[in-house]
């Protein structure tokens, strides 16, 4: 899928990103900032990892999530401020060039949460 413009503009500006699990004990949430993420060249989301681990286990059973991200510096739909939900499949890289370019621009990385964006839809 191709990483709409929009998206791409707003993980260049401030905001927050929420990622949602499903674990056998329910939904989980976690959330990490727009400066953090980048886009590889394949159309991934890369997220550096430092704790995550609730995350990584529900992943481990079921690999799909939602994200939600936004800033209010981004012109959206009817005015100032933008957001988009991604529906995707994730999983945790602790090795390979992905998971060392998180590691170099972030040395408290674990892990890199890889996202296989299924669906990218602007929601403001």
């Amino acid at each position: 899928m191709k990483v709409p413009e929009k998206l791409l503009e707003v993980l260049k500006n401030d905001g927050v990103i929420a990622i949602a699990t499903l674990g056998a004990d329910g939904p989980h949430m976690v959330n990490t900032w727009n400066s953090y993420a980048r886009i590889s060249e394949n159309g991934r989301l890369l997220i550096p990892a430092g704790y995550f681990h609730k995350t990584e286990a529900n992943i481990a059973v079921n690999n799909k999530v939602l994200v939600t991200l936004g800033s209010s510096k981004v012109k959206g739909i009817n005015g100032p401020g933008t957001g988009f939900l991604i529906k995707g499949t994730a999983a945790f890289l602790t090795a390979g060039p992905e998971f060392e370019a998180t590691k170099a621009r972030f040395g408290w990385a674990r892990a890199t949460l890889a996202i296989t964006i299924d669906s990218a839809t602007q929601t403001l």
